[in-house]
């Protein structure tokens, strides 16, 4: 299932086509997403990447998309692993309290400037990397969401003239292939558009597009105002839940649809019962089937009564 047909289809089983209601699916969908991959590791999507202790360093920078370790590793020159063992800040201060005593890191904690700032976390080691190693960082990340076509990125603003003044928050903004696009848009002193800032990308648009608002958003007055769209995400509509595992992204996002609707507990019990089970099944693929082989546990067995 790509997001066309998922989009698709929770506006067939919910039988609304109503604008607010479809301009909030990709909201659905990305907290389904958000739900499925916090109850269930899926082995397919774990990210490897290759980093470097410097030498007399005891800090090592985390990727931007990083959410949880699964595992640490220092490479020697030869090429041989040693997995760190994962300990509090406490532990790291107390077994090495000097960080002028350097030597192989055998131990990480999870450290941070400020709580408010993930991009602000690193990982402390000890004892101090008495010389340059290579790293491998084996960690958990949200995989990029389903939705199609959604803006990240802005090309060069056409400011148009006469608009009022002022900063004017979530406003819809209309051509392009897609919808649900909203911004924050800033008018300087002039009466020119000189800032847009993203806050919803919306679907389904196309680098190229060329997007402006009606002027009752900014004061009702002014013309001339367009923004072109430099950067989508996800042009295919594809992801690995989408091609392997949709019944569980397609009840997940069917579940906040209905509730967004206000639908009868009735019907939205039904739909987080399908949801739950499709998240145990999933749960049964990637904790049991993607753990194991025949080999070491044998052929799934299942027992049989007459």
């Amino acid at each position: 299932m790509n997001y066309s047909q998922l989009y698709q289809a929770i506006q067939d089983y919910t039988e609304t086509t109503e604008t607010t209601f479809v301009d909030n699916i990709p909201t659905f969908v990305k907290e389904a997403e958000d739900r499925i991959y916090n109850s269930v590791q899926i082995p397919s999507l774990r990210k490897n990447v290759i980093g470097n202790f410097t030498s007399g360093n005891a800090y090592l920078s985390l990727p931007p998309d990083w959410l949880a370790n699964y595992s640490v590793a220092v490479i020697s020159a030869s090429g041989e692993y040693s997995f760190l063992l994962n300990k509090d800040v406490n532990y790291i201060r107390s077994a090495f309290p000097n960080p002028n005593v350097t030597g192989t890191p055998t131990h990480y904690s999870l450290f941070g400037s400020s709580v408010y700032d993930i991009n602000n976390l690193t990982l402390l080691v000890g004892p101090t990397p008495d010389q340059s190693y290579s790293t491998e960082l084996n960690y958990f990340y949200y995989p990029p969401t389903i939705v199609q076509g959604e803006i990240t990125a802005f090309g060069t603003i056409v400011g148009g003239a006469t608009y009022v003044p002022g900063t004017y928050y979530n406003v819809p903004l209309t051509g392009g292939s897609g919808s649900g696009a909203q911004a924050d848009i800033t008018v300087n002193s002039s009466g020119v558009v000189t800032a847009v800032v993203i806050n919803s990308g919306g679907q389904f648009y196309t680098v190229g597009n060329i997007l402006s608002c009606s002027n009752s958003y900014l004061g009702n007055s002014g013309t001339g105002f367009q923004v072109p769209v430099s950067v989508v995400s996800n042009t295919t509509g594809t992801s690995w839940l989408g091609l392997n595992f949709d019944p569980v992204l397609f009840y997940g996002a069917l579940r906040e649809a209905v509730i967004f609707q206000k639908q009868e507990p009735d019907f939205v019990k039904d739909i987080e019962e399908k949801f739950q089970e499709a998240l145990g099944q999933l749960k049964r693929l990637c904790d049991g089937l993607d753990r194991g082989d025949a080999y070491r546990d044998g052929q799934t067995k299942l027992r049989i009564t007459t």
